[in-house]
This record gives C-alpha cells, sequence and structure tokens, in this order.
C-alpha cells in the first residue's frame, strides 16, 4: 500500500487559520461507516446521531503553551524554546531554533530571568535537553511566559489561547489540541448526556509528531511517534459494558481511537486501566476492538490520520468524502469542520 493512494486535492484556502466563535458552528459531514453515503449537517446536530445507551469517549488532555522566547545569558541572541516531553522533575526535551547557538551548558533567560533554562545534553535528532530554573510553581510560569505551539500551517495568531483548549481539557501535557473534541461545549454535552449517552474520557498527550509527514513510498516502512497514554477503571468498565450490550462506542478524535485500540490490543479486546507509551499505526487492513465509529477533523493529503480514518470505513469511502468536503468548501484541518464517520444504529440491526 503506497502513501500516494491517500492522496488528494486540498486548495490552500480551506485551511481554517482561526476558530470560530461558537464552537458548534462548525460543519459536519455525516459519513454512512459501511455505505459511505453522506449527509450535511452542522455539529450541534450531533445529539441527532447519538442514541441512548452509546458511549462517546474524549481526551481530556490540556495542551501547553509550551513556545518559549527568551534570549541567550551571554550574548543576548534570541532563542526559541519548544517543549516536547517532561523528562524527569524539571528537565524537559525541547526542540531550540537556531539549535546551532545552542551548547551543553548554554544558559537561556525567559521573562527576565522569571525562568531560567540550562542545556544538560545534545539529542541525535538535534533537540535539546534543558534543565528549567525557577521559583515558585513551573505550570503557572509556563501559563505567563508561554504561548500555543500552534500547527505549522495556521500562521495567524490566535488571540484568545483557550480556543485552542478543549472545554474538559484537564491533563497537562499535549503538544497539540485534540481537535475533534475542540467542537464540544458544555451545553452541548449536557444535551448529549441527557439523551442518555455515556460519556467517557481518557488522556493522550499529542505529541508534535502528528504533524510529521509521512517520508517513505510503503506504508509499512512508515514508524510512527511515541505518545502517553492513560485510561483509568471507569472509562475501562464502561466501555466493555456498552460492548457486552451491543451499543456503540464512539471515539471522539483520532487520540482517543489509538489509545483505545491500543489498549483492547493489548488485553485481547477487553479494555483494563492501563498507561504507557503507544506508536500504534493504524491503517486499512487493521482489526478494530474497541470502537465503532468516529467523530474527527479534515486530515492533511497522505497523512497517517487520513490512512487511520480509511482504515474504520474504507479509503474509496474516505476520498470520496474528502473530495466532496473540498468541493462544499469545507474548513480543513485543526480550526476547522468535523466528520462523523456514522456506523449502524442499533436499532437498525437487531
Amino acid at each position: 500500500m503506497n502513501v500516494n493512494d491517500f492522496d488528494f486535492h486540498l486548495p490552500e484556502e480551506l485551511i481554517a487559520q482561526t476558530p470560530l466563535l461558537d464552537r458548534t458552528s462548525s460543519r459536519l459531514l455525516v459519513m454512512d461507516k459501511e455505505t459511505g453515503a453522506i449527509t450535511h449537517r452542522h455539529f450541534r446536530d450531533i445529539t441527532e446521531h447519538l442514541e441512548a445507551g452509546d458511549t462517546l469517549v474524549l481526551n481530556d488532555t490540556r495542551v501547553l503553551p509550551a513556545r518559549l522566547m527568551g534570549v541567550k545569558e551571554e550574548t543576548g541572541a534570541h532563542i526559541e524554546l519548544l517543549l516536547l516531553k517532561q523528562i524527569e522533575d524539571n528537565v524537559w526535551e525541547t526542540l531550540v531554533k537556531p539549535a546551532k547557538k545552542v551548547k551543553i551548558g548554554t544558559v537561556i533567560s525567559f521573562g527576565d530571568g522569571l525562568l531560567k533554562a540550562e542545556c544538560t545534553g545534545i539529542l541525535d535528532h538535534g533537540g535539546r535537553h534543558f534543565k528549567m530554573i525557577y521559583d515558585g510553581i513551573f505550570y503557572e510560569i509556563l501559563e505567563q511566559l508561554g504561548e500555543m505551539p500552534l500547527p505549522p500551517y495556521i500562521r495567524e495568531k490566535l488571540e484568545d489561547q483557550e480556543r485552542y483548549q478543549t472545554v474538559f481539557a484537564k491533563e497537562r501535557g499535549s503538544a497539540a489540541a485534540p481537535t475533534a473534541g475542540l467542537h464540544f461545549t458544555d451545553e452541548l454535552l449536557d444535551e448529549i448526556r441527557a439523551k442518555g449517552v455515556n460519556i467517557a474520557f481518557i488522556t493522550l498527550h499529542v505529541g508534535l509528531g502528528t504533524f510529521r509527514p509521512v517520508s517513505v513510498d510503503s506504508i509499512k516502512d512508515h514508524t510512527m511517534h511515541a505518545e502517553f497514554y492513560r485510561i483509568n477503571q471507569e472509562t475501562a468498565d464502561l466501555i466493555n459494558d456498552t460492548k457486552k450490550r451491543g451499543n456503540r462506542v464512539i471515539s471522539v478524535g483520532t487520540t482517543s481511537t489509538r489509545t483505545l485500540e491500543t489498549v483492547a490490543s493489548k488485553f485481547g479486546g477487553e479494555l483494563k486501566e492501563d498507561s504507557g507509551w503507544t506508536d500504534i499505526f493504524i491503517f486499512p487492513g487493521f482489526e478494530f476492538k474497541a470502537i465503532d465509529g468516529l467523530i474527527t477533523n479534515f486530515h492533511l493529503p497522505k497523512s497517517t490520520l487520513v490512512m487511520l480514518v480509511s482504515a474504520l470505513s474504507n479509503r474509496d469511502n474516505i476520498l470520496n468524502a474528502y473530495n466532496e468536503a473540498v468541493n462544499e468548501r469545507y474548513r480543513f484541518f485543526s480550526f476547522g469542520d468535523a466528520m462523523f464517520i456514522e456506523p449502524q444504529k442499533k436499532e437498525t440491526h437487531q
């Protein structure tokens, strides 16, 4: 299977640069998982496509304002630091620009010395380890000094940083938002609960590798980046019970999907409390054990995420839906519109 099998034409003007004022007013393309039939809705209509007994699974990760602008103490040169992941208490793996100016022992100052970072290691891929030096609570200082690490295709400045967080974001640690969750409001979640739909949460901290292009021709030669996940027993039990009843598990986003399928694969189809790192790569031919349907945004051509959504339905259905979305001028990527790959409702397959 070749990477070019997942290509499609996307006009640049369809890449959403700013979020809509009302989260639920984004458009929703509903595609029947089996037949590929398409209907056009708005996201606030999602409740009509869910039924009592379904379980909706959301990723409660919170994006860190992980981009820091500072100066090199000895020269005053401007340095940009991007925090990737915490290695130990005050040591972080980072990307640095310009990297050539940062050697072991280099100290960078942020916010007139409110936070300092000393380089303690140079990594094979060019990244750096930094030890953070500060007084007080690190995450409070980061909220004060840091900026959201928006994806490279977003060039507009984000006025309200909370618009790149889901309303249920709780567990700090992501380098990017689980964007399918950005469409929900507290009011819409209340409406969904009132319909008898269960809502469950997992955590997967999205890494910047999610934006890394596939650089090999054959899909099977691609290596996925690893991301940290956690699922608690309450969520595991809820999903296991949903499956046993014959109801549907609807994953919100590819991050929730990767978490659930990682855990289900690990425990022979059943979900259990678990945490760890996943580099699961889902592409056509994958056998799903946990989810039935998926709410997701529209993804980049030739990306691993297009391959994942193709695995849940099939490539022809997905590429047809994407071409329809382009023709109908849907907005793409992080701040764009949404798609629901809808499985059969329970009452239609008893």
